[in-house]
């Protein structure tokens, strides 16, 4: 069993159990459920912005402890201020240390729109997505069926909660888009190997519809990695690890998009 097929076989304990403890009619009752939620797609496109999506990650399976004492409320902060398209906010407690309070505690401080990352593989957990102030949610295709994608896509859109689609290769790719998909994401990280390359993105690039914003996720830690991707159409990066390892992850933020926009200013010369 790989960590992917672990994570899984948990999810699916975990989210039996809070059922029972926090039924949908429960959830419904959130501040949150009624509000309107706010578009990554426009923001990653907005002219200001150079797409990113900044997330605040404490641990990972790969990578043992990252940041373990993050302040949620300054990070979140820190990383809009910075010029981020938005943030991305894990919330799986077993293997990465986050909480439903941690995007909930992200949505009090912000107005940008929030990705909730988890394991997504219920529609409860979309209705949960709703009532703790996420904006957008997370479907791997490696642990769902074209079907299970459709269905829990369309339960997102009914909330009015946008969705991306995280593919790992071409198989994937060909098998599971298809409608209330939102944003494309590309995870440059192998799973079952751990091994990064943005290669994988940039291999992907021209088989992804058009219709989709295309978002590029895992193993970019350097300005010149995100104005090549652009070169492929690229218009999302979602980051995390290297900006959690910094011990102001706003300020790594802050840096990354000047050096992006000083690069593009320049290739444009």
């Amino acid at each position: 069993m790989n960590i992917l097929e672990e994570i899984i076989q948990y999810k699916k304990k975990e989210v039996a159990e809070r059922k029972s403890l926090f039924p949908v009619k429960l959830l419904e009752r959130s501040i949150y459920f009624d509000s309107t939620p706010v578009s990554l797609c426009k923001y990653i496109r907005r002219e200001d912005k150079i797409g990113l999506i900044a997330e605040i990650k404490r641990k990972s399976p790969s990578k043992g402890i990252i940041n373990q004492h993050v302040s949620i409320e300054r990070t979140s902060i820190g990383y809009m201020q910075a010029g981020a398209s938005g943030l991305s906010v894990l919330t799986d407690s077993h293997f990465f240390d986050g909480s439903n309070e941690d995007l909930t505690t992200a949505r009090n401080f912000n107005f940008c729109p929030i990705l909730r990352k988890d394991f997504t593989i219920d529609e409860y957990q979309i209705i949960e997505a709703k009532s703790i102030g996420a904006d957008a949610i997370l479907l791997i295709a490696a642990v769902l069926t074209p079907e299970e994608i459709q269905e829990l896509a369309s339960c997102a859109k009914s909330l009015g909660l946008e969705v991306l689609l995280e593919v790992h290769n071409e198989d994937e790719l060909a098998r599971s888009v298809g409608d209330h998909i939102d944003l494309l994401g590309v995870n440059n990280r192998d799973l079952s190997t751990f091994k990064t390359s943005v290669d994988v993105s940039k291999e992907l690039s021209e088989k992804i519809p058009d219709q989709f914003v295309k978002v590029s996720e895992s193993g970019i830690n350097d300005p010149g990695i995100i104005v090549d991707l652009m070169n492929y159409g690229y218009e999302g990066f979602l980051i995390g690890e290297y900006f959690m390892r910094f011990g102001r992850p706003g300020k790594a933020c802050r840096d990354l998009v000047r050096k992006v926009k000083q690069l593009k200013k320049e290739s444009q010369k």
